[in-house]
């Protein structure tokens, strides 16, 4: 039996439960795949050990694989497989070190807690995404978050300076930025480090242009193996922790994480701006970007219905008195209540070293939008009142995954970005596409000054027009964003939802490239099989949730 055979293998722990089983099933995603066994590895020679075994006896199991699993809050079914899946948040979970610009963790670590770690010496990490209370820094790393600041701050990519990684032959190597003479040297090693050195630098340098010019023109992508991001000729270095950063643990297993940090600006407020009308959404954002804000987030109509509907359970996960939380909702229940409640919900967050700082940011800011559009605008007081917007932004979510009954969360067309001049075009032509399907309610949430829209509809999944609904909607939604030169992921990677769609983004020659780097990596296939290559669209249909 397999789980008594890894059980000799390792110090950790292995479980065969049901619950467990079915616990580890899902993620957040619209997919259930249940896994064989799940591992609890207690060190790395434990990882080591189970990548050694599982290359052994792959050529006479070849279903065996390994997938790495931090929180379990991907929304694309990234960390869910069927052979074996590693846990890395009940061993893999400390900070190791906090410097002057910089932390080192396990991958196992809630952002939360790695959060309050940099905070303490007044240090952050800003690539933080919106489930940043549940979210691990393993699946971080692995997606390539971003969030509200990746506005002024990019994503976890920039932030990546150090990994450490297990790879397919067992071994564990230390990944960073190598100049000229560093790469020449891990070139010539005989093992399978400089293996994939030579081989991953012939890839790069024969086909550099191509390359090149397949690199996604949006200000964030996580579709694909990020092949442009490895050459820098004009910094003259070789990094392949550019590469690794949004894998989804399909090239090896990363052990340990150095990340560079920012000193985040002390004072904050948010310019929140409410529009009836969408047709001026894209001036509005030019706008609004003139004046530098730190981040640009925005969620509709529906998200705010939901966030008065449960309301309790909102104010719950905020801090504070539930009384005087409460109260700070009533002009939005007003709203509804009066039926003027907004098409989206607009917030500018402007940061500075002081009050006066951020408060001239704002009037400016203000003063120009009252002048160009018909739009009502709000300048925060304080903290308290800014986190009420903040949580609608950040738990929309989490409140539909949680309230909405027989249906579910169905993120499968979620994190589409295109320009910020194409907004008044692209969203309603989005909408369009949407109500083709009767009777299919959704939220839309994200990242107005990227142009990157959380698009999240509520489903029967016991309705089988549903279930085709959404290879039929993704490719229409794909199609749509395409055509726009956009990225069918910006923040939430492949998984199992998008790689079937990645020759569609990129072309034969590009996922071809994808294709080598997988096998240069992980000839035996070993890693998280058909995430960012050998895509099986049967399979993951046919893993999409029944209940």
């Amino acid at each position: 039996m397999l789980a008594d055979q890894l059980k000799n293998i390792i110090k950790g722990d292995v479980s065969i439960t049901e619950q467990d089983l079915l616990k580890y099933s899902h993620d957040a995603s619209i997919f259930e795949v249940k896994p064989e066994v799940i591992v609890y590895p207690k060190d790395t020679e434990d990882v080591k050990h189970l990548v050694k075994w599982v290359g052994e006896h792959k050529s006479e199991q070849p279903s065996l694989s390994l997938t790495a699993r931090s929180a379990g809050t991907d929304m694309s079914g990234g960390p869910l497989n069927d052979s074996i899946v590693l846990d890395f948040m009940k061993y893999f979970n400390h900070v190791l070190e906090v410097g002057n610009d910089y932390a080192v963790t396990e991958p196992g670590v809630y952002y939360r807690d790695f959060e309050k770690a940099t905070l303490a010496k007044g240090l952050l990490l800003p690539s933080y995404p919106a489930s940043r209370e549940i979210c691990a820094m393993g699946g971080i790393v692995a997606n390539n978050s971003g969030g509200e600041k990746s506005l002024s701050y990019g994503k976890t990519e920039k932030y990546v300076e150090e990994l450490k990684v297990v790879l397919s032959d067992g071994n564990e190597y230390v990944f960073h930025a190598l100049a000229p003479e560093q790469l020449e040297a891990k070139k010539s090693q005989p093992d399978l480090e400089g293996q994939i050195y030579r081989d991953m630098y012939a890839l790069i340098e024969t086909n550099y242009d191509v390359i090149q010019k397949a690199k996604p023109n949006v200000s964030k992508n996580s579709a694909g193996y990020y092949l442009w991001n490895i050459l820098n000729k004009e910094q003259g270095t070789f990094d392949l922790t550019k590469l690794i950063v949004g894998s989804q643990g399909t090239l090896g297993l990363v052990t340990k994480i150095k990340l560079k940090l920012i000193k985040p600006k002390p004072v904050s407020k948010l310019l929140v701006m409410f529009m009836k009308d969408l047709a001026p959404l894209g001036d509005l954002v030019n706008e609004v970007m003139k004046f530098k804000p730190e981040s640009f987030e925005t969620y509709d109509d529906q998200t705010l219905k939901l966030a008065l509907r449960f309301l309790p359970a909102l104010i719950k996960s905020m801090k504070g008195s539930a009384l005087s939380l409460f109260f700070k909702f009533l002009p939005e229940a007003e709203m509804v209540l009066t039926g003027g409640l907004p098409k989206l919900v607009l917030l500018a967050e402007f940061t500075g070293d002081s009050e006066s700082e951020v408060d001239d940011k704002l009037k400016s800011a203000q003063e120009a939008v009252k002048a160009k559009f018909d739009v009502s605008t709000h300048i925060t007081k304080d903290a308290e009142e800014a986190e009420k917007y903040w949580t609608i932004r950040r738990e929309s979510f989490a409140l539909l995954r949680k309230h909405v009954g027989n249906e579910h969360t169905a993120p499968f067309v979620d994190d589409v970005i295109v320009h910020v001049d194409q907004l008044p075009s692209f969203l309603p032509k989005l909408n369009d596409l949407v109500k083709q399907y009767k009777g299919l309610t959704y939220t839309i949430a994200g990242h107005a000054g990227d142009a990157n829209f959380h698009v999240i509809p509520l489903m029967d999944f016991h309705s089988e027009e549903n279930r085709r609904a959404i290879p039929e909607l993704s490719e229409k939604v794909y199609d749509l964003v395409i055509s726009m030169h956009g990225s069918i992921t910006a923040e939430h990677n492949d998984g199992l939802i998008r790689t079937p769609y990645l020759e569609k983004m990129y072309g034969p020659q590009i996922t071809a490239l994808f294709k080598q780097t997988k096998d240069i990596f992980d000839p035996q296939n070993i890693f998280n099989p058909r995430k960012k290559v050998n895509a099986d669209m049967p399979y993951a249909m046919a893993h999409i949730q029944k209940e």
